[in-house]
This record gives structure tokens, C-alpha cells and sequence, in this order.
């Protein structure tokens, strides 16, 4: 059963999935509660994740279960809002969550989590891409996602090695975290590879106008030869940023992050074409995997349409992750299935390998698709995986 929970102060009727009856959270049996924002601008991020994770309980259900009882699942909105985030969790929290999912950032997801993990409760992030989970909020905490510098680290060794590309300028949109995540990655396999970074520059997504940075990236590929850029950014301002450095006659390959997956914003920049990113799965039915073509139906016949971008699909592969825990040390305690699942590596899932150790709670060196736009799609162009993994330096961003 769903119920959703508007943390306003009403109780709304919700979608029955799969017991007959309403109530609070079931004393006996499995509850998993979703702290996610289903009205607000991260209601873009968390949306079709969220409605991922309705399916794979609506499945798990289907199926017989977990630990022998159906999984009852409870919802609330956190509106984008971190205060409300903190009460939305509190409240799952006091209905009787053995996990709770939340918001897909860092910063929106805290609040709800640490609700969780003050609870001893497993939590996790729905698609954050960041690896700093386990310091932020504590050992219970996990992310669904692959690390942002794997975006970075991947593409600069994809480039090298399959377009041979040596000479680097990087352009940050320093907006979110996850843009400078993949940016560190890029810039350490850079030099791990003895590739040039010829310069840098930065933005703001909010900047209508990067004339000046686009006039220095001009100069750059006019006099040290620059082969490629590496465009760390996410919309609304890469579109803006993009239509700009095409419209300025600067037309050499740019690599950029799995943010912009998905073909919604192509009316932004007309004629995009050398343009690559790396992403988990295709949404498009064409994945070269038949379980992830399967899951996309699944996810169609259900909700009505395809997810339109890759962030709806990692929290399926780790609720499975989780349940198989589950089922071996026979409860939902938290402290037995993080013991678990921390032995975890590379395990098989729908998206491929997965591990975990005590301090890493997400996805570091797992194979990716690299996917090119042009003609107005986006296309599978090879996979790739990075041969060394990336140290806990670059993806804590510390010094030493």
C-alpha cells in the first residue's frame, strides 16, 4: 500500500498497491518510507526516481515479498524544502520506516536522512551523486547513484584513449557540488594520463551572458591548439551556456556530464552535434541490455511514458541490493544489513556491478555508456570503464 502524507498537516487518501486497507505503518512486515519532493523544482529530479521506486515495490510485492510479508509504502512531500524535509522525515520515521528514502541532493536529502540515521534506520539517497553520504549523515547512509567524478574521470579517459584527444579546457558551472565533483575527476585522470589542461574557466548557471569565457576559450583553442572542452554545468544554464559557444563558431568536441541526459532540452542549442556524456542506461529502449529494455517497459505500461532521463533507474538496482541483505540476515535491522552490505563487491545488478565498503556508500568504477548528440538524439557511441579506481582524496576533495 501507498499512502501519501502531506506533512502540511492533512492525511490524503493514497494509491492502493498492495493491501486492501488503510492505516499507519504496519507493525509486522517491511515499511519503506519516501521522503522525496513531489512539488517543487527538485520535483524534476525526484519524480520519476520516486515513481521507480513505487515499481520496484509494486514488483517485490508481486513476487511474494520481503522476509515473507508485503512491503507498505509511505510517502511525503518535503516540497524542496529542507525544514519541511526534517519534519516529513521525523514523521516517516515515527510511522515506522525500516528505510527511508530520500531527496536526490546532498543538501535537500539531509534533513530527512539524518531523521533516519538519529533513528538507527537505513537511508537512501535517491540519486545523489555525491560520495561524502557516510561522513554527512552517518554509517547507515547510502546514495543510489555513481560518484560525480566518475563522469569527469570517465570521459577523460574515454577521450584519450578512443579520440585521442590531449589538450583539455575546462569550463565549471559552479552552481552545484556535483558539477565541481566531476570536474576534480576530470582534471586527476587528466594528469594521471599525462593529458594537458590548457586552461579553466568558470560560470554561473544563472549567467545569461558568458561572452567574456567564451572569448578566452576562443584564445585558448586559436594558440595552444585545444582539442576538446570539458563542460561541467546541468540546466537550466548549460543550454544558455552551449547555444552561446556553438553561436560563437567554436565547434571542437565538448564532454560533459550525465546530467544532461535525456534529449528535453535540445530545443535550447539547435544542431548540437561532438557532444558526449556518459550515462548508466538508455532510456530510449535501445540499451544494450534486455533487462534494462525491460524495466523501461515496465516502467511505461505503468506510469504511461518512458523516465526521460537516467536518474529514474539507479534506486531500483540498490533496492535490490538492499532486499538481497535483507533476505540473508533475515531482518531489516540496520546495523545487520549495512554489515552486509558492505562485504558487497561487484555484484551483479540491472545496472551493472555494484560495491560498497564501510566509507564508500556509492558507485566509483562501474562500466558507463558514452553517448553522443547529434540530429537531435542522443545515441549510444560505446562503453567504457576506468581501469584504476579513483582515491578517496579526489572524491572527498580533500588535499592530501
Amino acid at each position: 500500500m501507498t499512502k501519501f502524507r502531506d506533512c502540511g498537516g492533512a492525511l490524503a487518501l493514497a494509491t492502493l498497491l498492495a493491501t486492501p486497507h488503510a492505516g499507519l505503518a504496519q507493525d509486522n512486515g517491511v515499511t519503506v518510507g519516501m521522503a522525496l519532493a513531489y512539488s517543487g523544482w527538485m520535483q524534476a529530479y525526484d519524480g520519476e526516481a520516486g515513481n521507480m521506486a513505487e515499481l520496484w515495490v509494486e514488483q517485490k510485492n508481486a513476487a511474494g515479498g520481503l522476509l515473507g510479508e508485503q512491503i507498505e509504502l509511505i510517502r511525503g512531500d518535503t516540497k524542496t524544502d529542507r525544514v519541511v524535509g526534517a519534519k516529513v522525515g521525523e514523521d516517516l520515521v515515527s510511522q515506522g520506516s525500516d528505510l527511508l528514502v530520500v531527496s536526490c541532493d546532498l543538501d535537500y536529502g539531509s534533513p530527512a536522512a539524518l531523521a533516519a540515521a538519529s533513528a538507527e534506520i537505513v537511508n537512501v539517497f535517491i540519486c545523489a551523486a555525491e560520495p561524502r553520504v557516510v561522513p554527512a549523515i552517518g554509517p547507515y547512509s547510502f546514495t543510489s547513484n555513481t560518484a560525480g567524478q566518475l563522469d569527469g574521470v570517465t570521459m577523460a579517459a574515454w577521450g584519450s584513449k578512443e579520440k585521442s584527444f590531449s589538450k583539455g579546457y575546462v569550463l565549471l558551472d559552479e552552481t552545484i557540488e556535483y558539477n565541481k565533483a566531476a570536474c576534480a575527476g576530470y582534471d586527476w585522470q587528466m594528469a594521471q594520463q599525462g593529458s594537458e589542461i590548457v586552461g579553466r574557466d568558470s560560470f554561473k548557471g544563472v549567467d545569461p551572458v558568458i561572452s567574456s569565457q567564451i572569448t578566452r576559450l576562443a584564445e585558448a583553442i586559436r594558440n595552444d591548439a585545444v582539442d576538446h572542452v570539458m563542460f561541467c554545468s546541468t540546466m537550466p544554464g548549460a543550454g544558455s551556456a552551449l547555444r552561446q559557444i556553438r553561436a560563437a563558431g567554436i565547434d571542437i568536441p565538448i564532454l560533459s556530464l550525465a546530467t544532461l541526459d535525456g534529449t528535453y532540452w535540445l530545443d535550447s542549442v539547435p544542431g548540437l552535434k561532438d557532444f558526449y556524456i556518459p550515462v548508466q542506461a538508455m532510456t530510449t529502449g535501445d540499451d544494450p541490455r534486455a533487462e534494462i529494455n525491460q524495466l523501461t517497459a515496465a516502467y511505461e505500461s505503468r506510469f504511461g511514458q518512458r523516465p526521460s532521463t537516467i536518474w529514474a533507474y539507479p534506486i531500483y538496482a540498490w533496492l535490490d541490493l538492499w532486499a538481497q541483505a535483507v533476505e540473508k540476515v533475515g531482518t531489516t535491522d540496520a546495523e545487520a544489513v549495512v554489515a552486509e552490505m558492505n562485504t558487497y563487491a561487484e555484484v551483479p545488478t540491472v545496472l551493472g556491478p555494484r560495491s560498497f565498503s564501510p566509507m564508500i556508500h556509492i558507485q566509483t568504477n562501474v562500466p558507463l555508456l558514452i553517448t553522443e548528440f547529434r540530429d537531435g538524439k542522443q545515441s549510444m557511441v560505446g562503453e567504457w570503464r576506468i581501469d584504476q579506481p579513483i582515491p578517496d582524496n579526489v572524491l572527498f576533495r580533500t588535499k592530501n
